[in-house]
């Protein structure tokens, strides 16, 4: 009967983290295309702003092979805060090439779309 008993909490346990899974999958899908969704239908905004800070972050992942060959895979992605007239800051993620032309203090115009980074030109 323990046997029985360790299976069905097996499948029970499963079903439980398989499920968890993809409802984290779905949510972040969800998630996703409505932050997509709310920078199409926000303005274009060009507004005069300062660099103040950068910032990269660096995931690794390492993949397990066969034959203990192991592949690993690294990935960063490119943080900018901008400060507008206002005193508002915002941080806007951007490709590694936009990131590498900026520096902290540099003045210019920021172009915006809700989220989404356009463009910086410096004045």
């Amino acid at each position: 009967m323990g046997f029985v008993f360790g299976r069905g909490l097996f499948g029970i346990m499963f079903s439980v983290v398989f499920l968890l899974v993809v409802g984290m999958f779905i949510v972040t899908a969800v998630r996703g295309i409505g932050q997509w969704s709310k920078n199409n239908n926000s303005p274009r905004l060009t507004v005069p702003a300062t660099v103040v800070a950068k910032r990269t972050n660096v995931s690794r992942h390492r993949h397990g092979g066969v034959n203990e060959h192991h592949h690993h895979h690294t990935s960063t992605t490119y943080h900018v805060t901008f400060q507008v007239e206002s005193g508002d800051r915002m941080e806007l993620a951007m490709a590694g090439h936009e990131y590498g032309l900026l520096i902290e203090g540099d003045r210019g115009n920021l172009t915006f779309q809700g989220t989404r980074y356009l463009g910086f030109e410096r004045i």
